[in-house]
């Protein structure tokens, strides 16, 4: 199905990369989002959607020093985000605090809260502790992952261990596993590598190529997501991964982000360099499983994967973010500083 936008469009200043939902904010329907533009001063946005769903308000628009390269939001202070950052020169990491009066012509700076500076290799990821309030961060670089504890009534953030992947791998991403607080996957060039926190081990991997994106599935353990450059989506399950369980076509060009549902089983968007975003059906259940009366939300079972495409983007699609507080709301982000708020409500079908 190809269909365009009917979503609510926002448009930043300067060319972006990253958005992220804000969790934290219970109240309201909110993203951040952050800039990337080599010349000027950057830019974070903090962006409300209204009551209505008819507009997105900017309620606070904070100056950044640098490149803005990964954003993610604090999952249980709303006020609260890591940045990964290019000076031009050398990366760097941080986590910033917003000040408390949105809404201003003229906005406070952000506080920096800590400083993620042990790392010499180029830093690639910010991951928060996933669910409940905890003080740990997890940053990947090239060649490290870092365990971190972090104190913001001290503004510092210690180091609490670290382990090398290998000399034979270079990372690029990752993602912490929500069902395993001790679990963490990072991609790399030939394979997503899963890491125990606790000893700081790797533990397994699979074997897949060109992997920019992963995510997991918040309401099944042991499914994993991975965006592909050219061979499209796969889902994995971790107990079985000689191969995937599902495989999606993906996008015409570059598969580059991909975003799990954190309600509705199988649900999953895809961005592309295609200038188009994805919304896939594919639920990993059984038949019986997946049209049950038990779960909150359930899906109608569909033989084509793909539910809609949303043409209308003029850039790569390389941002992708769910709304926590509406699951069935997303934030869309394209290289040109577009972000597009849709709902899916139409898709859905309860049971």
């Amino acid at each position: 199905m190809q269909a365009g936008s009917s979503g609510v469009g926002y448009g930043l200043k300067y060319q972006a990369r990253c958005i992220s939902d804000v969790k934290a904010d219970t109240d309201h329907t909110s993203f951040l989002a952050g800039t990337l533009s080599l010349r000027e001063e950057n830019e974070v946005h903090l962006i409300r959607l209204s009551a209505d769903g008819t507009e997105l308000i900017c309620e606070g628009l904070f100056s950044h020093p640098n490149e803005i390269w990964d954003l993610r939001s604090c999952p249980f202070d709303q006020r609260i985000f890591t940045t990964v950052y290019s000076t031009g020169e050398s990366y760097g990491a941080a986590v910033w605090q917003i000040p408390e009066l949105y809404g201003q012509l003229n906005s406070p700076q952000l506080e920096r809260v800590a400083l993620l500076d042990a790392h010499v290799s180029k830093i690639k990821c910010v991951l928060w502790w996933p669910s409940g309030r905890n003080d740990k961060l997890v940053s990947i670089d090239e060649e490290n992952l870092f365990l971190w504890s972090l104190d913001s009534s001290k503004k510092a953030a210690q180091v609490q261990s670290k382990e090398s992947a290998g000399t034979m791998h270079y990372l690029s991403g990752g993602a912490w596993d929500p069902h395993d607080v001790n679990s963490i996957a990072a991609t790399c060039e030939s394979s997503v590598q899963f890491w125990d926190l606790r000893t700081m081990t790797k533990t397994s991997s699979i074997d897949v190529s060109h992997v920019r994106t992963i995510d997991y599935d918040t309401k099944k353990d042991h499914i994993l997501v991975t965006a592909e450059d050219e061979t499209g989506i796969h889902i994995w399950d971790l107990r079985k991964t000689k191969v995937p369980i599902r495989e999606l076509p993906g996008h015409t060009h570059w598969t580059w982000a991909v975003a799990c549902n954190p309600e509705y089983d199988g649900l999953i968007l895809s961005g592309g360099t295609d200038s188009a975003v994805n919304l896939w059906l594919a639920p990993t259940g059984s038949r019986d499983e997946i049209t049950s009366d038990s779960g909150q939300n359930s899906l109608s079972l569909k033989v084509d994967p793909l539910v809609n495409s949303y043409t209308d983007y003029e850039d790569s699609v390389y941002g992708l973010a769910w709304s926590s507080r509406e699951p069935w709301i997303f934030a869309s982000l394209s290289y040109d500083g577009r972000v597009v708020v849709e709902s899916v409500k139409p898709y859905l079908s309860r049971k």
